[in-house]
């Protein structure tokens, strides 16, 4: 199972850049799509087993991650055909190749537990993603793309550097499988240890976009289509996001969490109080998106960085903020092909002229700044929880100030894009939503609530399980 759920998405990508007709491609990206999420739901009940001698295998981490990125990929799968449709003669060959391209590289990710070939499955959704930044041709666009080229091969190379370190450490240790080098953690050498985890931790925070290597994501996210914006947001984070889980087990296994621990505390904490403050006077939505990103992203973070009850709330938080993102993302696709503008100060009266659209938008504003009954609220309280279990009493109330600013921010420019009289031109060339470009973020949006609500036995019990692995 572990080689057909990697070479259908790889395969189905070259078929789709041979096939002749939109249409076709179309069919291919969702039935691939589908097909690849009933073998993740299928991986739960028997999960796969290890192939090329450990090299590929899929632990209670790499399932959480997987089953988070096939879920989106088919909500953006089915949302994709009528948002390219509304582009007037524009060929959808190179985004559905790399988008299923880019669903063969975010698996390989989750499956690899060889810390090199991990290094290279990193390396490869930047560059399947990058041709999607530029969907819509324009200079700036371009701009954006390379500069995510740019800085996100500087940050991928400190973090091969980080990963030859972690050889060095690991030179008494067979090979740089992530079991052998668990069960011999006690043998690995410190100091090249240390030295790898800060490397890695800059590299990979890079591709997260914490802060102070976060400049790319403003800009890549607000060039980015919607559906590319919530596999970005929702998707490739979580990539990077995996990453600092595997160095978290290596530090635990290996005595080391007490070192790692303030690094991660650090960039945690300057990532959510960078954002907060960056969101307000914004006026472009995607880049008030991307700064809820970074934020969403040292959230993640810092609950890894506070242990025990912070692993779950951590772990918890990758789910919601997944969907949340991708919700968000595919509603802003909605309004910038109804407004054709990004700016704030263009958008006005969208329930009123869109009430689908209009609600998921408000619904999508509730989940990501973390409202009850959405789950992200119950992500973020445990993360707060376990922040004043440890007594770190400045941090919460740091987390607690710096969520209130994102809070007023993002309530201030959602409401006024919700509210308000829509322009009289708009009104008259209205057309009504499309259920193609509704359903997808509605089902999103629905289990973001239903995750704030109830939490499956079998979700429960993998996040336990893989908190477990992290030393919570």
């Amino acid at each position: 199972m572990v080689t057909f759920i990697l070479g259908l998405p790889l395969i189905a990508g070259g078929v789709v850049f041979a096939l002749p007709k939109n249409r076709l491609r179309n069919v291919v990206l969702i039935g691939v799509s589908l097909v690849h999420l009933l073998a993740v739901a299928s991986f739960w009940i028997s999960p796969p087993m290890g192939i090329l001698n450990g090299f590929l295998a899929l632990d209670p981490l790499g399932l959480i991650i997987l089953s988070i990125e096939s879920v989106l990929f088919f909500a953006v799968s089915l949302y994709v055909p009528a948002y390219v449709a509304d582009e007037p003669g524009r060929s959808n060959r190179v985004f559905n190749g790399c988008i299923l391209l880019l669903l063969f590289s975010v698996t390989l990710v989750t499956l690899s537990q060889h810390l090199g070939l991990f290094w290279v499955a990193i390396e490869a959704t930047t560059l399947m993603s990058a041709p999607l930044i530029n969907f819509h041709r324009r200079a700036r666009a371009l701009e954006a793309t390379w500069k995510y080229l740019m800085i996100g091969s500087v940050g991928i190379a400190l973090a091969l550097l980080g990963t030859f370190f972690m050889a060095l450490s690991a030179a008494g240790i067979k090979s740089l499988v992530l079991s052998d080098v668990l069960s011999q953690a006690s043998s690995l050498s410190v100091p090249w240890l240390k030295l790898g985890v800060i490397f890695l931790v800059v590299g990979y925070g890079t591709k997260m976009g914490l802060v102070p290597m976060h400049s790319w994501k403003p800009d890549a996210y607000g060039e980015a289509p919607g559906p590319v914006g919530a596999l970005l947001a929702g998707g490739l984070t979580n990539c990077a996001f995996l990453a600092f889980l595997r160095v978290s087990q290596i530090c635990h296994q290996a005595h080391q969490t007490e070192f790692l621990s303030p690094i991660l505390l650090m960039f945690g904490m300057l990532s959510i109080a960078l954002a907060a403050f960056c969101m307000l006077g914004q006026v472009y939505l995607n880049r008030l998106l991307a700064y809820s990103s970074i934020e969403h992203m040292g959230i993640l973070i810092l609950g890894l960085g506070l242990g025990g009850a912070g692993f779950y709330g951590s772990l918890f938080h990758a789910v919601n903020n997944s969907f949340s993102k991708g919700l968000i993302f595919l509603v802003a696709g909605n309004i910038y092909q109804k407004y054709r503008s990004q700016r704030l100060s263009d958008i006005h009266g969208v329930v009123k002229v869109y009430p689908f659209t209009g609600g998921l938008l408000v619904a999508a504003m509730l989940a990501v700044t973390g409202i009850p009954p959405f789950g992200t609220f119950f992500s973020e309280w445990m993360i707060l929880s376990a922040a004043l279990d440890g007594r770190h009493y400045g941090l919460a109330f740091c987390y607690l100030l710096f969520l209130s600013v994102v809070f007023i921010a993002f309530i201030s420019a959602i409401l006024k894009m919700a509210r308000g009289a829509p322009d009289e031109a708009l009104v008259a060339r209205t057309h009504k939503d499309s259920w193609t470009t509704i359903l997808p973020p509605m089902a999103l949006a629905g289990l973001t609530l239903l995750l704030g609500i109830y939490v499956p036995s079998f979700l429960d019990q993998a996040l336990k399980n893989s908190s477990a692995l992290l030393g919570g």
